[in-house]
């Protein structure tokens, strides 16, 4: 048997399926695509999450939008976080080209261009569904994490949840959260400290400082009302295709803080909203997060912790998280052991620390006797990568060098008008783009702030008045009476006389 045969028959077999998968595109062997040698990764597994990796230009975006396309084809719902502004192509079908008739006839696959359902979410000015969520839904805890709170910072912001809790003060956007602080610092001191402990006042200015370095950052947008619904991004259309969910993100990439805050709070409304799936058929929702290291960038040990628990956790929900970022080393290890699925697309070495990059890349991956992984990483070309996924038993698959397909909808972005018809058509639009400012914690406590002043001024004013009476009565009460003081008048005379006759 040939090196050829012998590396064809380990592909099929290695990637074979009982049930329903998805196919990346045709294995490589010795710089030749071996048509029919099936790359693909059953539905099943997706739920064990993965990895897209690769240096700028080599093709991690394309890849991305054709698991998307697929996917959503499954009846699968996808999220995608946008960072790059180049995914919108989705909406619409590919117009084709010879270059892409070429790659799919040398992978075996037919082609034709074809748009899917999108929904365009945004988290802060762009346009699309408006994606919010209160304080309250965070929690204590989670928000205390974000913030990057200490142990006895932590406990004030457990005590400021409670005292709202109790009375009926609701926590919704980031100035409620803010008033509530004021109000214990200073008007409501005594009151919270009488009930629920001391607070101390150089921490609560602490924690006011980490909400504004939020708030600067945009979550003035973030939080508030109307909450966003977790369960509208696992929708279908009317044909069964999954809708695929954009978050454009194209002005959150100097606002790590946000985005990293955005990512957890949604990971865990999710874990906690869906219902335990078990092993199933396929996923009922998989993430996507471009960029990912802006997730990574500046966490505390806490966000990191919490992140890594929730990976974990999630896929017993039926939910796949993808990381899409330019090295594997950007995303911290205990989370990269939890990824199942990993694309490595091309890495440049131009430094004795790319190289050294490279090779620790490469050990992520199985070996195999049909590549030498390190140099290969280097050779790949634009739109192909080294794939390793688990099989329906867990276990991972051959390493293959892999001609991936092009992707069935277009590879460039909506136009203006395009975005715009898309939006106007969209159903959560209208849902969630309504402003809504209920009475909440800053109204009711602005309030509350409001008659304290006013009893405290109606109360200096009894002072005043009850000092000036004191002070009226001390005076008249020094004035001689006239009849008294002509008596000791005369009374002083009568003895200055009477000494004077003694001594004459």
């Amino acid at each position: 048997m040939s090196r050829r045969e012998d590396f064809f028959n380990e592909i099929t077999e290695g990637y074979k399926t009982k049930g329903d998968a998805l196919v990346f595109g045709s294995a490589i062997l010795d710089g030749e695509t071996i048509k029919d040698a099936y790359v693909k990764v059953p539905l099943k597994t997706l739920n064990r999450h993965g990895l897209i990796a690769g240096a700028t230009g080599t093709g991690k975006t394309k890849s991305l939008q054709v698991m998307a396309e697929n996917l959503s084809e499954k009846g699968i719902p996808v999220l995608l976080m946008d960072i790059k502004g180049d995914l919108s192509g989705l909406a619409q079908p590919s117009p084709g080209h010879p270059k892409i008739d070429e790659r799919m006839t040398a992978i075996g696959l037919p082609f034709k261009g074809k748009k899917f359902p999108v929904e365009p979410l945004t988290i802060s000015t762009q346009d699309g569904v408006r994606l919010r969520a209160t304080v309250s839904e965070f929690g204590p805890v989670l928000l205390s994490r974000i913030l990057d709170l200490s142990e006895a910072q932590s406990g004030i912001v457990s005590i400021i949840f409670k005292y709202c809790d109790d009375n009926k003060l609701p926590l919704l956007d980031l100035k409620d959260f803010r008033k509530v602080l004021q109000f214990a610092t200073n008007e409501g001191k005594e009151e919270i400290q009488a009930e629920y402990g001391r607070i101390s006042t150089a921490s609560t200015g602490a924690i006011l400082r980490k909400i504004i370095e939020i708030d600067q950052q945009g979550g003035d947008l973030f939080f508030g009302e109307r909450s966003f619904d977790v369960k509208d991004l696992v929708r279908k259309n009317s044909k069964g295709n999954g809708y695929i969910s954009i978050l454009r993100l194209t002005d959150i990439q100097n606002k790590p803080k946000l985005f990293s805050t955005f990512m957890l709070q949604l990971l865990a409304e999710v874990y906690s909203t869906f219902p335990e799936q078990g092993d199933s058929d396929k996923p009922k929702l998989v993430i996507f997060i471009d960029e990912a290291h802006l997730i990574f960038k500046e966490a505390s040990k806490a966000l990191l912790s919490e992140i890594e628990s929730i990976v974990k956790l999630i896929r017993s929900k039926g939910i796949g998280i993808f990381f899409v970022t330019q090295n594997p080393k950007d995303i911290p290890e205990d989370v990269l052991a939890q990824l199942g699925l990993k694309i490595q697309h091309a890495l440049r070495a131009f430094t004795a620390k790319d190289r050294k990059a490279i090779k620790l890349a490469a050990e992520n991956y199985p070996n195999s006797k049909y590549y030498d992984v390190d140099e290969t990483l280097t050779q790949l070309g634009i739109g192909e990568a080294f794939i390793s996924v688990l099989n329906e038993k867990g276990r991972p698959t051959p390493l293959a060098a892999t001609m991936m397909r092009a992707p069935m909808s277009r590879m460039d972005i909506l136009t203006k008008s395009e975005l715009k018809q898309l939006i106007e058509e969209s159903r959560l639009y209208y849902k969630y783009n309504e402003t809504i400012d209920r009475n909440s914690a800053f109204e009711i406590l602005s309030k509350k702030i409001e008659r304290i002043h006013e009893k405290e001024e109606v109360e200096n004013k009894k002072k005043e008045a009850n000092r000036t009476r004191r002070t009226s009565t001390s005076r008249k009460s020094t004035r001689m009476n006239p009849i008294l003081k002509v008596v000791t008048s005369a009374t002083f005379i009568r003895g200055v006389l009477g000494i004077l006759k003694r001594v004459l």
